[in-house]
């Protein structure tokens, strides 16, 4: 059975986080996104993969300052 495509909802539910923790991790940390149309789908292997890799870690120990 093919992989199902998940929503920014759906993501973030299984990592824990807000949406907007999610969207700001596609725009500054490069979390794997694909665009379809005005949505954002994901798959959750690519994002597990990114996250055990090290890309959702806040590196430095600083908290990134939004804009």
């Amino acid at each position: 059975m093919p992989e199902q495509w998940l929503s920014v909802e759906e993501i973030a539910s299984h990592l824990g986080v807000s949406k907007d923790t999610v969207y700001a991790w596609i725009n500054k940390k490069k979390m794997p996104a694909h665009r379809i149309g005005r949505l954002w789908k994901f798959k959750i292997t690519e994002v597990d993969h990114w996250v055990r890799s090290g890309g959702a870690a806040d590196l430095g120990g600083k908290r990134e300052q939004q804009k």
